[in-house]
């Protein structure tokens, strides 16, 4: 079987390893990248954001139980991550506020995309449609891994440092069962459909730490029984304005706080009686949140109206006694939800579950409902990784020679989010800045 070396080898060339390997050239490494799809980019592709927590204080409050020092990196690391992009000759926007609490810029990500790729097919290699068999090891250090061509044949990349980046494992049915919630493969796919594992896999059978079972997911409220037609339904179909609005589940009861934002109640709703939930809103909402845009600079549209143009199901009440029409198959008493709502606006800030950050009433008709249910965008579970982006092995230590960066990692997370594409980007980076500095201290 013919073999080849290399500096860096990059498994997966989404966010997160094409950042990596651009990084990796750019400190003098020579690069081989593989990607197991036709095309690069992952779910990447559908994003336009890069956001985080701005303070360590902010990132803290939100998520308390995520690991400490990825924490404080993530941090410390998105500022310079986005002088990274725009160095690459990308536009990233000025900093809007995301999700309340975070700050993030909008910039052409499949621009960012070619850039890496012209970096990496001008200075590397990039081997598509190539998957990877395993994990090559010497004495307990991970030297580079086997592949499966395109054509095939076997080749072994012999690698110095090896960084993990397949975006996780949401594509894989059984996988998230276990680590996520047993329901969690009836969700659907907000994300590419390539991600199924490899990077857990892989690390997992060289001895790697894992994170946390059941830490949770990023994704948001979709309108049930309306089916992704295409990439572009990951973000038109999501209801982001659930935090505006009143969720109740099929015992008609509300079951955590809308308000402290969309994924979280997504996360919660899985935990619910065949995870779905009755989403109503009232005129206020549907003129302020449903209609309007989610993020400053993002495009406008109106959910309720494209999830009854896609046969969701939705209705419109005039007023809250009308929720008694709602029909009888869908399985909610919809007297019984209106009398909630009645006593919810009556109680103001003393509600409970709250309404933190949005404790306005519900009371002016007419009423927008629709039938919700969560879909997944990546897990939190994962690899471990220390700041630097190297893989903690389960009997302690690191694993020399073996990073991860992106979705493929854990431990960052625990039921809160700050971004998706800032990880990928900042831990990306730092993989490839310490794997060029291992190098320089074996070869100075």
């Amino acid at each position: 079987m013919p073999g080849i070396d290399t500096d860096i080898l990059v498994i997966g060339a989404g966010m997160a390893g094409l950042t990596a390997a651009a990084r990796s050239l750019s400190r003098g490494s020579s690069v081989i990248v593989v990607e197991k799809a036709a095309t690069v980019g992952g779910s990447a592709q559908f994003a336009g954001y890069a956001w985080t927590a701005p303070t360590h204080e902010v990132m803290d409050e939100v998520n308390p139980d995520g690991d400490p020092a990825l924490r404080r990196a993530l941090v410390d690391g998105f500022a310079p991550g986005i002088e990274w992009i725009r160095s690459l000759g990308v536009e990233c926007a000025d900093a809007v506020t995301v999700l309340r609490y975070g700050t993030g810029h909008q910039f052409d990500t499949n621009q960012y995309i070619d850039e890496c790729r012209k970096r990496i097919r001008a200075g590397g290699e990039l081997l598509t449609s190539t998957s990877t068999l395993g994990l090559l090891t010497e004495n307990g250090a991970v030297v580079g891994a086997r592949m499966l061509l395109a054509d095939g044949s076997e080749r072994e990349i012999r690698a110095r440092a090896t960084i993990l980046a397949t975006g996780g494992f949401q594509a894989n049915a059984e996988t998230v069962n276990t680590h996520i919630h047993p329901a969690a493969s009836a969700m659907q796919l907000r994300s590419n459909p390539t991600s199924v594992g490899d990077g857990l896999r892989l690390a997992e059978a060289v001895g790697a730490a894992t994170g946390k079972d059941l830490s949770g997911f990023y994704g948001h409220l979709i309108p049930a029984w309306v089916s992704f037609r295409d990439p572009s339904d990951f973000v038109a179909l999501s209801l982001y304005y659930s935090e505006h609005a009143l969720l109740f589940n099929l015992d008609n009861r509300r079951f955590t706080d809308e308000t402290i934002g969309d994924h979280l109640t997504t996360m919660a709703l899985l935990e619910q009686p065949e995870s779905r939930g009755l989403l109503v809103a009232d005129a206020r909402v549907y003129r302020d949140w449903i209609t309007g845009s989610y993020v400053e600079g993002a495009v406008a549209i109106d959910k309720f109206d494209l999830a009854q143009r896609r046969g969701g199901r939705c209705g419109l009440a005039e007023s809250l006694d009308d929720l008694a029409y709602l029909p009888a198959e869908w399985g909610y008493d919809g007297t019984a939800i209106a009398e909630q709502i009645r006593t919810i606006n009556a109680a103001g800030s003393a509600v409970q579950p709250p309404r933190t950050y949005d404790a306005q009433p519900l009371d002016k008709g007419p009423y927008y409902v629709i039938e919700a249910c969560p879909a997944l965008t990546f897990p939190f579970h994962g690899v471990r990784i220390d700041e630097t982006g190297r893989v903690l092995a389960a009997a302690g230590g690191t694993i020399e020679g073996l990073f991860a960066a992106g979705s493929d990692t854990g431990g960052l997370y625990d039921h809160a989010y700050t971004g998706g594409i800032a990880p990928a980007l900042v831990f990306g980076l730092a993989a490839a800045d310490r794997a060029a500095a291992d190098r320089a201290s074996v070869t100075a």
